[in-house]
């Protein structure tokens, strides 16, 4: 009977190590969604900014930072190329000047309509050969695995 010491020794072939099986799923899934967004004119970092914010529009620049997990630093250098592209705007707090909010603007809203349809077609790339309760657990297991970790990672 190995021991669990024994068990975290032994090699951990790429098609048995969960890490490397997510990491290389979400490699295949952000190419074929990268090339689908690079059709619209969308760079592949506008796109968690707009996801966040077809939700959630009108929050702060730090909320929508880490809300994309992204160092506001570099959020809001990317935050101003899409501002540029006309599908954001950012405007100041009234009450906090310290606080900037993050608005959509009426194009940025509407890509909602032409994008989200490739990315519902990715994801059925990916489950193309699962049955709807396989996808359905597959979903679940990720959140749970997800889960076993701490919120802050």
């Amino acid at each position: 009977m190995t021991t669990q010491a024994e068990a975290r020794a032994d090699p951990l072939p790429f098609d048995r190590s969960i890490g490397f099986l997510v990491r290389d799923l979400n490699r295949a899934i952000q190419r074929h969604l990268q090339a689908r967004l690079q059709a619209f004119g969308v760079a592949p970092g506008a796109w968690y900014f707009l996801r966040v914010l077809w939700e959630e529009d009108g929050i702060t620049q730090s909320d929508l930072a880490r809300r994309v997990g992204m160092m506001e630093p570099t959020a809001v250098i990317a935050l101003r190329g899409i501002e540029a592209q006309g599908w954001l705007r950012r405007e100041r707090s009234g009450t906090d000047r310290r606080k900037v909010h993050i608005f959509l603007t009426d194009e940025g809203r509407a890509l909602r309509q032409t994008l989200l349809p490739e990315a519902h077609a990715v994801n059925e790339i990916a489950t193309q050969d699962m049955s709807e309760a396989e996808v359905a657990m597959f979903r679940a297991l990720l959140n749970r695995a997800r889960a076993s970790f701490p919120a802050s990672e």
